[in-house]
């Protein structure tokens, strides 16, 4: 076990260990630490803790210090380089005619490096702006491409549902989400019905698929041929969530209304399936994509 703090970078990014030196500290503080691309400040979102080993990424590199006046009033200004340094670099992309969209700009505490963060259809050469970039700022440049997903997590907005975006408000790492979720969960698979504003599969299916997966092994599906108490029968609609039936009798002449019941009072005989489309599975793989 070994006594550690939890930090992160962005306001719901990745929570990353690090040594808090016997210092005690609280949520929200803001400390300077020493990370894979130099020295950051990060915000406290664990308090210290003690953790198995097992579960920790060693050497655990130990915090530098509890962020000052002075390294708060450095974070500041770097935020308002950034923003100038967004309006060039979005200049000079318009100059070199690159088919590309600055999402973000982003300066590591020490400024020893800038990182551009921008989406694009496909593979961008931007070795020419680089080096404008670098000849401009007189440090080192990274431009960095991103998904769709990761422009949504960075921009931040409103989902259809009205609130805002989960990536952006606490969503730390992105789950996989599949067509399939939304076919056991009983949804249109009309992309502007499961797409979120990102144009991928609403992170939102992944919530609610453990329940749905517990759901569809205790509840008969459409195909289902069942034994009813007013016979038997092939169910022909089902409601996960209110556990009703609608079952067509063998003994019910045809145009008749199917028969409705409660699943605890049919006993399954032989379970259907759910059919999956290939070609429309195929037609919606790109929506599964980060």
């Amino acid at each position: 076990m070994a006594e550690v703090i939890g930090v992160r970078f962005k306001e719901v990014g990745k929570i990353y260990y690090f040594d808090p030196k016997n210092t005690k500290l609280n949520t929200n503080d803001k400390v300077i630490v020493e990370t894979a691309r130099g020295i950051e400040c990060g915000i406290v979102a664990l308090p210290n803790k003690e953790v198995a080993d097992e579960d920790i990424i060693y050497p655990l590199k130990p915090m530098i210090r509890i962020a000052n006046e002075n390294d708060l009033n450095h974070i500041e200004e770097n935020k308002k380089r950034e923003k100038e340094a967004f309006k060039i670099c979005e200049k000079k992309i318009a100059d070199h005619g690159l088919e590309m969209n600055l999402v973000d700009v982003e300066y590591t505490f020490d400024n020893n490096k800038i990182l551009f963060y921008f989406t694009a259809d496909g593979r961008v050469d931007f070795r020419a702006l680089v080096k404008d970039l670098a000849s401009v700022f007189r440090t080192r440049i990274e431009l960095r491409q991103i998904g769709v997903r990761d422009e949504a997590k960075m921009l931040g907005g409103l989902g259809v549902c009205g609130r805002p975006f989960c990536c952006h408000s606490f969503m730390g790492d992105f789950q996989p989400v599949s067509i399939k979720m939304a076919k056991e969960q009983g949804l249109s698979l009309s992309p502007v019905k499961i797409s979120g504003t990102c144009g991928r599969l609403m992170c939102c299916l992944k919530y609610e698929q453990e329940a749905y997966s517990d759901l569809l092994k205790r509840t008969p599906k459409v195909g289902a041929i069942v034994k009813t108490p007013e016979g038997r029968g092939i169910v022909v609609e089902n409601n996960l969530i209110s556990g009703v039936l609608k079952v067509k009798l063998d003994s019910a002449p045809d145009g008749v209304a199917p028969a409705t019941f409660k699943v605890k009072e049919v006993k399954l005989i032989k379970d259907g399936y759910i059919r999956m489309n290939k070609k429309e599975i195929e037609d919606l793989k790109h929506l599964e994509e980060q």
